[in-house]
């Protein structure tokens, strides 16, 4: 089974028992997510369209570590007043585990 999902303001696909980086969340343990854009069963051929979101299905999903991403750099300069200024920034991020892509309530 495949599902495209949106959390922190970006949007994955995923299948089960995939680990996937997102931004982070303020929870430990489960998280169930419910803004499931797309699901696709393989087996059934069948495809669930959302409008904006697929109703009565979620993602069930696990924390597993909670780290800051690769640090990354932004310099700004301004030619001929020997000016620049060089800033580096590390966005925290999670790594979750999906364990199930639930279509019970459906």
């Amino acid at each position: 089974m495949l599902a495209v999902i949106e959390t922190g303001g970006k949007q994955y696909k995923i299948r089960e028992g995939e680990i996937i980086s997102t931004e982070k969340i303020e929870k430990q343990g489960e998280v169930a997510i419910d803004k499931v854009l797309l699901v696709v069963d393989e087996e059934k051929s069948k495809v669930l369209i959302g409008k904006p979101w697929v109703e009565g299905a979620k993602v069930v999903a696990e924390i597993l570590e909670t780290a800051k991403a690769k640090k990354i750099y932004v310099e700004r300069f301004k030619p001929k007043v020997r000016y620049h200024k060089k800033i580096g920034h590390r966005q925290w991020q999670i790594k979750l585990k999906i364990k199930k892509i639930d279509l019970s309530q459906i």
